[in-house]
């Protein structure tokens, strides 16, 4: 008898694929250009893919690494390296140099699977990962010379894969966290949690045989995977797949696709208001569109042109893929990330480990009600995974606070929050405000140390096309619509801010950047706020 916690099941991805093709054969897997394989046909295909895995030396509980931007041959190995009992490590195609090293060394990743430019710079990293036993590739190259063989993906030898009981408990795939604050670590991750996290978001989204699922998102990420490929398999319904995001294509795209629910990110939802009108603004079947986190002083404008209401309220990380959300029928808190979900148990929490007074801002920290509700650990770090667990709660390492609805505001991310002359103040507020400025089109705010021995805050600031920003201006904007201490002492203008493949600005490289000669200095400009008009 198949466990279950309330109603979540806790089953393996191979077993919802084979439910799949008992009960519905001939329905779409997945969608990606012309690709549109039928259940039974990837159950054939992953059985196939896990011999000739195998006849490359793979055997179960290896780890399999795929470097590459989104492609149909990414769904096959989604479903392939679970066949055989395999983890995949899903790897950002835009890793390089020691970025890619660490992650593929310490996965110690036994097959790369990658494409022709991940093939350039897999190459001269190879004597630093000993344990990569072959590599797989997508596209013909010029030079497959390596010592280790180096096949195509269209003519890897056939082999048959030993049987393997691949259970909930069986490790799915080691995701590596983006790394914007520091290096990556792997997030172990389970069958079980993988089906948990596809339930939970089929139930919110009430799912039906009807439905039809649009992802823009990268397949490397927990978007892309844990939120758009696994409710689709729960609800039996086809996910549509795009090599990338496109604000100009994207609502053409979801016509042509006859989608009626998407995934996205914030950021995308932005992009797609600022293209100009066009003929597919509302030619779609959209009724749902995730496109968390979007603040809701845009859900009208984006309601009003795009024909569908945004559903932006959720908070998850890659260890817990969700932990707050909000159904997207009834009453909303828009200003909220959601609540807790039933398989969590969720408090806030100050430095000592003590729960903070209703309303005050404390680390979000989560403990799972079942096995599955959660990552299992970091990868060969086992201190990291003590450390997170401290007084047995996980910690998010990001601040939120509680809303009279009994939703979950997020603040900020706990190395961002800033402390001014006895203030905190949050890098999330404070760039929300910079920009409304009129000419300023992103904001990304990070501390400098000052000499007052706690922060100074420095602003890197992009500007409108055609738009100028000087000095006494934007401060005198400033003081009109900033908290005195909140204000910042150092103000750059750049072309663009760094970010990652998922668009979350990298701070880090920020922070490294610091206080550069093309940084305007408040003070030293004389530009200061006087005691008497800081109210």
């Amino acid at each position: 008898m198949q466990a279950s916690w309330q109603g979540i099941r806790h089953i393996s991805v191979t077993e919802i694929l084979a439910e799949l093709v008992s009960a519905k054969p001939g329905g779409v897997f997945a969608k990606f250009g012309g690709w549109a394989p039928t259940y039974a046909e990837i159950d054939a295909r992953a059985k196939e893919l896990a011999g000739q895995l195998h006849a490359l030396g793979a055997l179960p509980g290896d780890r399999i690494a795929t470097l590459a931007p989104n492609r149909y041959e990414l769904l096959e190995l989604f479903v392939g390296i679970a066949e055989m009992g395999g983890i995949q490590v899903p790897l950002n195609p835009y890793l390089k140099g020691e970025f890619l090293s660490h992650q593929l060394r310490d996965s110690a990743a036994g097959i790369v699977v990658t494409d022709g430019p991940g093939w350039r710079a897999l190459r001269p990293l190879l004597p630093e990962v000993p344990s990569i036993r072959a590599v797989v590739l997508f596209d013909d190259v010029d030079d497959r010379s390596a010592d280790i063989p180096a096949v195509l993906y269209r003519e890897m030898p056939h082999g048959i894969a030993p049987s393997v009981d691949v259970g909930p408990e069986s490790t799915m795939a080691i995701m590596y966290t983006s790394g914007t604050t520091g290096q990556p670590k792997g997030c172990v991750l389970s069958h079980g949690y993988y089906a948990r996290a596809g339930q939970t978001i089929a139930e919110v989204m009430r799912l039906t045989e009807d439905d039809v699922f649009l992802t823009p998102l990268p397949l490397f990420h927990a978007g892309g995977q844990l939120a758009s490929i696994m409710p689709s398999l729960i609800a039996g319904i086809p996910v549509v797949v795009v090599p990338a995001f496109s604000a100009g294509g994207f609502f053409e795209t979801a016509t042509e696709a006859g989608a009626t629910v998407a995934n996205a990110v914030g950021a995308m939802g932005m992009m797609l208001l600022r293209t100009p009108p066009g003929r597919y603004d509302k030619a779609h079947k959209l009724r749902l569109f995730n496109v968390s986190p979007l603040a809701s002083t845009y859900h009208p404008e984006f309601r009003e042109r795009f024909g569908v209401d945004p559903w932006t309220e959720s908070y998850g990380q890659t260890e817990c893929v969700f932990q707050t959300l909000n159904s997207p029928y009834g009453r909303r808190d828009r200003d909220s990330n959601g609540k807790p979900l039933r398989d969590l148990e969720i408090a806030l929490l100050d430095d000592r480990g003590q729960p903070v007074p209703q309303g005050e801002v404390g680390e979000i920290c989560v403990r799972p009600r079942h096995r599955f509700a959660m990552f299992d650990e970091y990868w060969g770090r086992p201190e990291d995974t003590l450390e997170a667990f401290e007084g047995l709660w996980f910690h998010t390492g990001d601040f939120g606070t509680i809303r009279e609805s009994g939703a979950l505001r997020f603040v900020d991310r706990k190395k961002d929050a800033l402390r001014v002359r006895g203030e905190n103040v949050s890098s999330l507020e404070l760039e929300a405000a910079l920009c409304r400025h009129p000419a300023v089109v992103e904001a990304a705010v990070h501390a400098v140390q000052s000499e007052l021995g706690e922060d100074d805050i420095k602003a890197c600031l992009v500007v409108r096309e055609g738009e100028t920003i000087e000095p006494p201006g934007l401060f005198e904007w400033m003081q009109d619509h900033v908290p005195y201490f909140a204000v910042p002492r150092y103000v750059e203008i750049v072309a663009e801010l760094p970010r990652n493949q998922v668009d979350r600005i990298q701070k880090h490289l920020l922070r490294e950047r610091g206080v550069t000669a093309e940084t305007w200095d408040h003070r030293v400009l004389g530009l200061t706020i006087a005691p008497a008009v800081r109210r």
